[in-house]
């Protein structure tokens, strides 16, 4: 019950700190008398969202749900690809050391850069914009999912060897339960950085989403929906970051994160 009542505790708190940073914004703006075009108030902001504008008026629900079935499937995609071959490269040494250096140097690349390229080959859509995602989070997700099941103590190994397991008992019993907190550390940077790589393939490839209205707003000026944009990634990105909290909580009650929101 007192984990509970802790729990309550910390989210009010938290939702407190963000009503406050949008009250000291709104009044800062008012206060200082800010140009619309430099810092628009976050009100006026959000009437992007709930009512027509005549400068832009965009179809808000259109590129959510554009956005957020990006962020959805890329994180899907990412998380089954990267612990299937984080359990791989622990599964054979010589596998891990083939294929490691080559995801070092796949993650040393940065995106802007790459992200060309793909377009080029996967042309406009959502698969580029996932696939943009999967390259940007997939990295955490391997490493710490490897980091997790490597990271068990030689002493414990050598007991239940001298009790004659096998290799698929130690790596079911042992090493999975063992790497659950580094799976989820990585799921959790996983989450944000999904919501990060869809973004920017939306800069580059797509006619819908968040970020085609952050940049197409850009263009013309338009400040306004750019923060609206801002605030919907934000609020996307923390969703999923809780829903990844929540399932360490489900699968992990005994395990006390030190990253909660």
């Amino acid at each position: 019950m007192q984990k509970i009542v802790d729990a309550i505790k910390r989210h009010y708190q938290t939702v407190l700190v963000i009503l406050g940073f949008f009250l000291v914004w709104q009044f800062s703006v008012m206060i200082f008398q800010v140009r619309e075009f430099i810092l628009p108030s976050p009100l006026v902001a959000l009437e992007h969202l709930f009512l027509p504008q005549p400068d832009a008026n965009y179809n808000w629900p259109v590129h959510i749900n554009t956005t957020l079935y990006e962020v959805l499937i890329s994180f899907a995609f990412t998380s089954l690809a990267g612990v299937a071959i984080a359990i791989t490269m622990a599964w054979s040494k010589l596998i891990n050391d083939l294929i490691l250096p080559v995801f070092i140097f796949l993650n040393s690349l940065p995106i802007i850069a790459i992200a060309p390229i793909i377009l080029l080959w996967f042309g406009y859509g959502i698969l580029t914009n996932v696939l943009i995602a999967f390259l940007v989070s997939f990295f955490p997700v391997v490493i710490n999912t490897a980091a997790g099941l490597n990271a068990v103590e030689e002493d414990l190994l050598d007991l239940v060897r001298y009790l004659h397991a096998s290799k698929w008992q130690i790596f079911m019993k042992i090493q999975i339960p063992n790497s659950l907190p580094y799976l989820f550390t990585g799921l959790k940077i996983c989450s944000t950085m999904c919501v990060v790589g869809a973004i920017v393939g939306e800069f580059i490839a797509s006619d819908r989403g968040l970020g085609y209205i952050i940049i197409n707003s850009q263009y013309t000026m338009d400040t306004p929906p750019i923060f609206a944009a801002l605030i919907l990634v934000s609020v996307i990105g923390t969703a999923l970051f809780e829903l990844v909290a929540l399932g360490e909580k489900l699968l992990m009650p005994w395990h006390q994160t030190e990253t909660e929101i």
